[in-house]
């Protein structure tokens, strides 16, 4: 069985830890590499120590060590940093997958263009359960698009640094996008004070950030009568390493482009 090297990008966070498992226990993966930023904590130490285990690969600061490698880099850190390491995909050829978040314009065409050189899957969320729960909202919109009122609710953990969540602004695209609308035209992110009647075109968004929520996400279509709620809730950070490791798999036959998990689950 050929093994997908892959290097992880946030070693020493949760997600990297989480990733580092699920790389650990894939019969077709083995981890390439281990990257953090400079001054982490766990600089110098094994990827897989917090596990009890010897990986032989340890955690660095340098890209040329740690992606060496390694064919693949998954990365779920920040947009800048991100960036940096996406730049240095794309000139060595080793292929991506970005579950980071929190992305401007720019940043997204900064992916783009990185992706005419090396094969990227970008998604905000890399869970299975979401990105049908998006198709799911992708049908739902085109049936309620008279009459029902749409706000989408989002709760995380309180050491989430951007809100919305990119999950719940890709919802709010999906639905907008189904509907033949603009999300920067109607999306409503903040509501104070005397507000006036509710714009039966626009999609609302409420954040809830507390505690150690991994991620949950709601869309109410509310219209008179009835309600209807389509929710996704994550227990654990490994539907997300289980996520990227099936984008990994779709990759490997992949040399260029741009892809999402719409993609990867063949839902398109």
């Amino acid at each position: 069985m050929t093994q997908m090297k892959i290097a992880v990008a946030g070693a020493s966070g949760r997600m990297g830890r989480m990733l580092i498992e699920a790389i650990r226990n894939a019969p077709d993966a083995s981890l390439a590499g281990a990257l953090d930023i400079a001054g982490a904590p766990g600089l110098g130490a094994d990827a897989a120590a917090f596990l009890g285990e010897d990986a032989g690969v340890p955690i660095t600061d340098s890209l040329d060590e740690a992606l060496g490698e390694a064919d693949f880099l998954i990365d779920f850190t920040r947009p800048e940093g991100t960036l940096k390491h996406l730049e240095y995909c794309a000139e060595h050829g080793i292929k991506a997958i970005i579950g980071t978040t929190g992305f401007d314009d720019a940043g997204k065409a900064a992916i783009a263009a990185a992706a005419r050189h090396t094969a990227v899957v970008f998604a905000p969320n890399m869970s299975v359960g979401v990105n049908v729960t998006m198709k799911l909202l992708e049908l739902a919109a085109k049936s309620f698009a008279e009459g029902y009122d749409i706000e989408i609710i989002e709760a995380h953990h309180r050491h989430k640094v951007d809100a919305p969540s990119g999950t719940a602004l890709q919802m709010g695209e999906v639905v907008a996008r189904a509907l033949g609308r603009d999300l920067k035209e109607v999306g409503v992110f903040a509501r104070e004070g005397v507000t006036g009647e509710r714009d039966p075109s626009s999609i609302g968004f409420a954040t809830i950030r507390g505690g150690d929520i991994v991620g949950d996400h709601t869309v109410l279509f509310a219209g008179i009568g009835e309600r209807i709620e389509i929710s996704h809730k994550s227990s654990s950070r490994v539907t997300y390493a289980n996520g990227s490791l099936r984008a990994a798999r779709f990759l490997a036959g992949r040399d260029v482009g741009l892809y999402d998990m719409q993609d990867v689950l063949g839902l398109r």
